[in-house]
This record gives structure tokens, C-alpha cells and sequence, in this order.
């Protein structure tokens, strides 16, 4: 019995063994599940951690968006920015709002990228220092200038011109009229002759800097990159090239000072582009540019357009001298002789046709300083073409000269008597004396009307 006992109780052991065995399985299980559990909250946890930051990102970015776009919509706290009316290399213009004033602006913002630029910042308030003297009805005024705390921006605020630019009327027009083109012109010339007297020079004389309101004012815009003619600065000496180079003058293409008649001649390339719907040169750099202008002449405005008068064209092509000598002393001389020009009247004097040159060549210096000098032959003079003369003046002036010839016998009849008298009178006194005086005096005097009569018709 005991070795039964002993089975049984072995038994007994194994069945109780088993069962441990079993429950450390399911223990182990749910470990398992519990653990792959955990897993899965854990990686969902993850996930909508990485949701929630996604979400904070793009409320973060909309948030900067929002408040960099209020900042650029208003500027100084004072001036509401609308939409944009051009931008350039340096700078954007703006239409604004002043809601001080309740007016619209013009507001030009320095480029973002030149903001941290001391030498393009010194360039652009000196834009508005120059510009905010000048007052005068055909130039853009300049009322507020500074820098915006807020977005770091210079800004300068000037007058509104409501209107087209003299580009945006050649792209319309393509050739303007003479009247229409004279008439931009001698209100540019007016501006521009008060900057000058004021000792401002433009230095960026263009088309687009030509605004026309539409009650057709003109005003001149845009002193940019202007230059007080009292002051030196690096930024404008000898050897920088500034300004748009289609309308550069011959001293400035080739690397030299600028001064007043710089502005006259880029006057003078706006005219003849207004005239001919051309250029006068056509270049694709500086250097390119200057060598045309010494070696070429511009095609003649009576050519390209029939409407242009050889007076007129002529009054142009003083304003396109290469000397700056030779040009219009002034930009009001300039507009008298395009006024005049329009009208047919002739220069005055000789000094307004093409001037003869006081070398056989002139040298251009390269861009580069290591390349050597470039001679070029200079171009050949051009003289205006004579108009002629109506057919009825040369009737008068032939109705003039038949009766000269009368006139004359008469004249000489009248001198030979007086010879004739003194020879007679030649051995009286006192009394014989004088009457020889009277009739030396008549005789010099029928001599004198003689020459002047003809001189007048011998023209």
C-alpha cells in the first residue's frame, strides 16, 4: 500500500505542477497583452503629441504671418498701405493712405535686402533730403521721410500723382505728336531748370520718371539717385556709373562727374524716343554705349517721323551734343527752342546746329582698368537741313529786287549833281566853303542809304 500511496502522491504532484505551469503561461500572456498594451497607448500618446505640435506650429507661423502682414499694411502707425505702383533695384513704391491727413500718398520702402546697407540707406534719405527742398509745380513734392521701428523699413512719403508715366504713354502710343511731346517736355524742362538752379541734379532723367495727372500736368519724379551739387560723396564720385544707362550722357557712360547739361542730354534722349518712338543708340552695355555715341550719329528725326520739323529736329540734336559745352546752357534755353522748334522758327545763332568737333578722336577708357585705352574715330557733325523758302517770299523778294536798279540811277544822278555843284563852287569864298561842307554831307549821306538799300535787298 505504501508504494500505491507513494504513486498517488506523485501524482498528485504533477497535476499540481501542471497547474502551476499553466498559470505561469497565462501570467505570461498577459503580461504580453498588457505590454503590447502599453505599446499601442504609448505610440498613440506619440502620435497625438506629434498632432497637437504640428497644430501649435501652424498657429505659430499663421500668428507671424498675421502680424507681419498688419505691420507691412500699416507703416509708422500712421500710413495705411495699399497696392503697389512699381518697384525698382532699390526700392518699392506704395499707394498709401494718410490717416492723419486723410490724403493718398505715394510711399517708396528701401528694399529689404539693402535695409542693413549704410551706403544705400546714405543714398536713399539723401533722395529725400534733395527732393524735400525742392517745391515747384512740375515736380513730385516729398512731404515725410524716416525709418519704421515696427518692420525695420526706410520710407520716404511724397505726393501722389494720379496719372500715367511717359513710359506707360510710349507703351500706349508708341510715337507721340509733336504738340503732345513738346508740350511733356517744356513742363520738364521747367522742373528740372528749378532743381538745377536750387543745386540739385537729377541724374535719372527717363521716361518713367515723367508723370503726366490727368489734368495733364507734368511733374518729374523720382530723384533717386540725385546729387547736391555742393556736396561730394563716395557714393556718387568719379568712376560709379549710375542711372539708367540708355540715357546716360557721353561723360557718364564713360565713367565721368555728372552735372546740370548731363540732365539736359537725357532730356534730349526722351525727346527724340518721344519723336521717333527709338532710341537714339541702341546698346547692350556701358561701354558699347559710349563707343556708339562717339562714333555714330542718331538717325535724323526728319526721317524717322515726317511731322518733325528741321527746326525742330535741330533744337533735339543740340540737347545730344557729345560735349556738354555745346548743349543748352540751361534747361529753360532747352525749352524755348523746342517751343520755338515746334512752331518752324530757326535757331537764333549758328551755336544751335551741330557744333564742329576740336579733335579728329576721342578716347573712351574701358571699364576695366587693366584694359587698355580704346580711339575711336569721332562721328562726323550733322547740320540741319534748310527748309526752302515759300514760293510766294521768293515772289516778294523777286518783286523787291526789280525795282532796285531804278532806284540806284536815281541815287548816282543825285551824286554826280552834287559833284557837279562843289566843282562849280570850288574857287568862292567864305560862303562857297560852306555850301561844299553841306553838300560833302548830303553825298555821304546818299552814299550811306545807298549801301543800306542794298544790303536789305541783296539778302
Amino acid at each position: 500500500m505504501p508504494g500505491g500511496e507513494a504513486e498517488a502522491d506523485h501524482n498528485a504532484d504533477d497535476d499540481e505542477h501542471d497547474d502551476n505551469a499553466n498559470d505561469n503561461y497565462d501570467n505570461a500572456n498577459n503580461n504580453h497583452d498588457n505590454a503590447n498594451h502599453d505599446d499601442d497607448n504609448d505610440n498613440a500618446n506619440d502620435n497625438h503629441d506629434n498632432a497637437n505640435n504640428a497644430a501649435r506650429q501652424r498657429r505659430d507661423h499663421a500668428e507671424r504671418l498675421r502680424r507681419q502682414k498688419m505691420t507691412e499694411r500699416t507703416l509708422a502707425g500712421r500710413y495705411e498701405l495699399g497696392e503697389r505702383l512699381g518697384s525698382g533695384g532699390m526700392s518699392t513704391v506704395l499707394l498709401a493712405t494718410d490717416r492723419r491727413l486723410e490724403r493718398q500718398v505715394a510711399i517708396k520702402l528701401l528694399a529689404e535686402h539693402l535695409a542693413d546697407d549704410e551706403q544705400f540707406v546714405t543714398r536713399f534719405r539723401r533722395e529725400a533730403l534733395s527732393a524735400a527742398r525742392l517745391v515747384h509745380p512740375n515736380i513730385v513734392q516729398v512731404y515725410d521721410f524716416g525709418l519704421d521701428e515696427e518692420s525695420g523699413r526706410q520710407y520716404i512719403v511724397m505726393e501722389y500723382v494720379e496719372g500715367n508715366s511717359g513710359a506707360e504713354i510710349l507703351a500706349a502710343e508708341g510715337t507721340l505728336d509733336v504738340p503732345e511731346a513738346v508740350g511733356i517736355l517744356s513742363q520738364a524742362c521747367r522742373g528740372l531748370d528749378y532743381a538745377h538752379r536750387s543745386g540739385v541734379i537729377h541724374r535719372d532723367v527717363k521716361p518713367g520718371n515723367l508723370l503726366r495727372s490727368r489734368d495733364g500736368v507734368v511733374k518729374l519724379a523720382d530723384f533717386g539717385i540725385a546729387k547736391a551739387l555742393s556736396e561730394e560723396s563716395s557714393i556718387t564720385q568719379v568712376g560709379s556709373v549710375l542711372g539708367t544707362a540708355a540715357y546716360l550722357s557721353p561723360e557718364q557712360a564713360s565713367g565721368h562727374g555728372s552735372n546740370p547739361r548731363s540732365d539736359i542730354y537725357a532730356l534730349g534722349v526722351v525727346c527724340y524716343q518721344f519723336l521717333s518712338g527709338r532710341l537714339p543708340y541702341e546698346a547692350q552695355s556701358i561701354t558699347e554705349l559710349a563707343l556708339k555715341q562717339q562714333r555714330e550719329a542718331p538717325p535724323l528725326l526728319t526721317d524717322l517721323n515726317p511731322e518733325v520739323s528741321a527746326e525742330l529736329a535741330a533744337a533735339v540734336d543740340r540737347a545730344l551734343e557729345l560735349e556738354p559745352e555745346a548743349r543748352y546752357e540751361t534747361a529753360e534755353e532747352m525749352r524755348v527752342a523746342l517751343s520755338d522748334g515746334a512752331r518752324g522758327v530757326a535757331p537764333e545763332t549758328a551755336a544751335t546746329s551741330i557744333s564742329t568737333p576740336r579733335t579728329a578722336a576721342t578716347t573712351v577708357s574701358q571699364a576695366r582698368d587693366d584694359q587698355p585705352a580704346t580711339t575711336v574715330q569721332r562721328r562726323q557733325p550733322r547740320q540741319p537741313q534748310q527748309r526752302a523758302a515759300p514760293v510766294a517770299a521768293v515772289a516778294e523778294q523777286r518783286r523787291k529786287r526789280g525795282w532796285i536798279a531804278p532806284t540806284i540811277v536815281l541815287l548816282l544822278a543825285l551824286a554826280v549833281g552834287a559833284a557837279a555843284l562843289i566843282y562849280i563852287t570850288g574857287s568862292g569864298g567864305a560862303n562857297s566853303v560852306r555850301l561844299r561842307q553841306v553838300v560833302y554831307e548830303q553825298v555821304d549821306e546818299t552814299a550811306s542809304q545807298l549801301q543800306q538799300l542794298i544790303r536789305q535787298n541783296t539778302k
